[in-house]
């Protein structure tokens, strides 16, 4: 159907009019309102964008914080544990193998056969002072100067450990030039080597409390940071749980319970700390063997 020229001409000047609506809106840019909604926009969504970054940021900063309190919580529930289990072993006398002390948060010495090398050892001699050197029977090849050792009195059960500055292989003789013990032993007390490990918490300063470790006669060491309490029970032959034994040849288990915090305050937490606890039960191998 052909078209009427009148109307052909009505719809050519209708295109050109919008054409030239088009080319006007063009050279005349945005508006003022234009500009307005764009820079409201982009806010929102500069806005959005900046506020994923923060809590992806502070979500990240959170996990590394949680990371490194449970890897200090475990490698303190694991070194206690460890050493729990091997306390008693080859000690002459089972008050030697743990001393508890509630002290808030708990403390706990341990102590086990180090392995003299070379066969039991003895006084053969009264010392006369505390600072006497030590006349003895046995083999002391296997001891060198430096050495940690551990003396002990079978009949009043008490002993202590000392550093060894001199070894007399041909006499039989120990030096212990830089301390005094702290009494003079008898003939019959035994020389060995003993390790001992006393752990406790220390909240000098109190926004980081960390454990320690004190290995002998050595300085105390931080073995696990951010670790805040230490708390020990432990369970008798009776099968009554109490915070210090009456006695270490009656213990037969201990519960540990050891709590950890975030290195940083944290303001989404009432007590401002992120916290973590782990309980562990360690049975006793070495105390109470018929």
């Amino acid at each position: 159907m052909m078209m009427k020229p009148k109307a052909k001409t009505k719809k050519i000047k209708y295109l050109r009019q919008i054409s030239d609506l088009i080319r006007n809106n063009n050279r005349r840019g945005m508006t003022i309102i234009e500009l307005l909604v764009s820079l409201v926009i982009g806010i929102i969504v500069t806005t959005a964008a900046m506020s994923l970054y923060i809590t992806e940021h502070k979500q990240l900063l959170v996990q590394g914080s949680i990371s490194d309190m449970q890897s200090s919580l475990r490698a303190a529930s694991q070194e206690l544990a460890s050493k729990i289990r091997l306390a008693g072993y080859k000690v002459p006398d089972p008050t030697m193998a743990i001393r508890a002390s509630n002290t808030n948060p708990d403390t706990i010495t341990i102590g086990y056969d180090g392995g003299i090398g070379c066969g039991p050892i003895t006084i053969n001699h009264q010392m006369p002072q505390t600072s006497a050197e030590l006349r003895v029977d046995g083999d002391i090849s296997c001891i060198e100067e430096g050495d940690t050792l551990y003396i002990y009195d079978p009949t009043t059960r008490y002993g202590e450990n000392f550093i060894c500055t001199n070894v007399q292989e041909s006499a039989g003789h120990l030096q212990h030039n830089t301390t005094n013990l702290h009494e003079s032993y008898p003939v019959g007390s035994q020389i060995m080597r003993e390790n001992f490990f006393k752990y406790y918490i220390d909240a000098t300063n109190p926004a980081h409390p960390n454990l320690m470790i004190q290995t002998g006669l050595g300085a105390p060491q931080i073995y696990a940071e951010n670790i805040s309490s230490l708390n020990l029970s432990y369970v008798m032959a009776s099968g009554a749980v109490v915070d210090v034994p009456p006695a270490a040849s009656l213990i037969r288990e201990v519960i540990i319970r050891v709590n950890a915090r975030s290195d940083q305050t944290d303001s989404d937490f009432q007590n401002q700390y992120r916290t973590r606890v782990l309980t562990t039960r360690v049975k006793v191998r070495n105390l109470g063997i018929s």
